[in-house]
């Protein structure tokens, strides 16, 4: 082969590898993590204030629209359902790529379970392997989450997965995933008008502590001396839900591991009265998930506390944010719809069902 040859082979391996990336990203099935992860990547560059990162509890929970339009400053999750706590180091370094953020926040509640539990079921881990862009972080991140190295292919090159989507790319939005860049309307957020109560009680009182699973401690200590070796700054919180006494316990074991690296720590279900959490109207699922209405007193409780204890500028006045003045609007209109539906099935008694599954 002379030089010529060489440089042609070159050349088209380089624009198969590309279009084969890209034929990946339009073929990965569509839903709210994928709009949530697209969504991120499509934020001009050191546009975010505060990134959010852990499992479901981030996306319907807190809504960036509002915090934007009230309190000024833009935030920005990701989150993927029943996000494994090894994901977050290099959640960390993906949102670095491209944002500079005032702070990072965590949700704890996946370090209650056992990573057992999580790793049988590899869904979990696609969650957020197949939601990344092409990377050395994400090659890193799936051999950190796949521990059979003969099973890792189908996730470096997740196209082995979803293949079988080709018929999907007759749908506009999928050409739109080109670059796997493309605004999210709510900025990440995700908006809930079911109803489903949930039977809720104050554990605020209880003091004890009881160790989290041993895998999930290194976890969370691994991430900690991450955060602090790179001189990031991070609050740890944990979402207002149905839960019981060894769960709070967890939550202190937790909280005193935190300060001892000298984080932050906040748990909102140490607050159900500044909060006005209403366990029967504010939940689309029993009490572990909540609606709009919920979502808009724990998103008020965290942007107030965000602000008093952090210095976020309040950029609502900078031209070059005019898509999140959009977003607030839009949020603002769902949002009043949202209401007026719960309203009437509390009002008349007729809720919501759960999916079997959920």
């Amino acid at each position: 082969m002379n030089k010529k040859q060489a440089v042609k082979a070159i050349l088209f391996a380089v624009i198969f590898l590309f279009l084969l990336q890209s034929l990946t990203y339009m073929l990965r099935t569509n839903g709210d993590i994928k709009e949530i992860f697209i969504g991120f990547y499509a934020e001009p560059k050191d546009t975010i204030d505060v990134v959010m990162i852990g499992s479901s509890p981030v996306y319907p929970f807190y809504a960036a629209p509002k915090l934007w339009g009230e309190y000024g400053f833009t935030m920005y999750p990701l989150a993927s359902n029943v996000q494994r706590p090894k994901a977050a180091v290099y959640l960390v370094e993906e949102a670095l790529k491209t944002q500079s953020p005032e702070l990072f926040v965590f949700e704890l509640r996946m370090y209650t379970y056992e990573e057992g539990a999580m790793a049988d079921n590899m869904a979990y881990a696609r969650g957020v392997t197949d939601n990344l862009k092409y990377s050395w972080n994400r090659i890193r991140l799936i051999n950190s989450l796949v521990p059979e190295i003969s099973e890792r292919y189908t996730y470096y090159f997740d196209i082995f997965k979803y293949h079988s989507n080709w018929k999907t790319l007759i749908l506009p939005d999928q050409y739109t995933a080109f670059w796997y860049e493309r605004l999210h309307p709510l900025k990440g957020y995700v908006m809930h008008d079911e109803v489903i109560p949930g039977d809720g009680a104050d554990y605020s009182a209880v003091s004890e502590q009881m160790a989290i699973p041993k895998e999930q401690e290194e976890n969370l200590r691994a991430l900690l001396v991450y955060l602090q070796e790179k001189d990031l700054n991070a609050l740890f919180i944990v979402s207002p839900m149905v839960l019981d006494e060894d769960m709070q316990k967890k939550f202190n074991y937790m909280e005193n591991i935190i300060a001892s690296y000298g984080y932050d720590y906040l748990n909102l279900n140490n607050y159900y009265d500044e909060l006005g959490i209403d366990f029967a109207m504010d939940y689309y699922d029993g009490g572990s998930h909540v609606n709009a209405s919920g979502s808009e007193k724990c998103t008020a409780f965290l942007g107030n506390y965000l602000t008093e204890h952090y210095e976020l500028t309040d950029k609502r006045s900078d031209e070059k944010y005019s898509t999140w003045n959009e977003a607030y609007i839009y949020w603002q209109e769902c949002q009043e719809a949202a209401l007026e539906m719960i309203n009437n099935k509390v009002t008349s008694g007729e809720y919501d069902t759960m999916v079997e599954g959920e």
